[in-house]
């Protein structure tokens, strides 16, 4: 199992990767790998500025649906269109190619609540 790095991590199993005012969003190796096949992705946020900790779309796997939570509030700049053909890409590649959506970061000192990954594989 892969723990990178460079990026944030909540008790929900998602990712953060900060690149400037903006970051990247997914899930984790781990939550990929206890959810089994991924078969849809949905965000019907895209547009729209969510805060830490809410839903901001559901990620389905063949044999259940799970809530994807916000890092941190931000709004909702792009949804990894790649997925609509491809949603075994967060399988494949969760910290890369999966990734689910790119926001811009409204408030940074939220990172700070978030796990690096000594925390986070201690926490699973």
């Amino acid at each position: 199992m892969q723990f990178p790095e460079n990026i944030r991590y909540t008790s929900e199993h998602e990712w953060i990767r900060v690149e400037g005012d903006e970051a990247y969003v997914g899930i984790t190796d781990y939550a990929q790998s206890e959810l089994g096949e991924i078969v849809f992705v949905d965000v019907p946020t895209l547009g729209e500025t969510v805060g830490q900790g809410e839903v901001f779309g559901s990620i389905e796997a063949v044999k259940t649906v799970s809530d994807l939570n916000m890092p941190v509030s931000g709004e909702v700049l792009e949804i990894n269109g790649a997925l609509d053909a491809q949603p075994e890409l967060v399988n494949n590649d969760p910290y890369g190619e999966g990734w689910i959506i790119r926001i811009s970061v409204k408030d940074a000192a939220e990172l700070d609540s978030l796990m690096d990954a000594v925390a986070y594989q201690a926490m699973i």
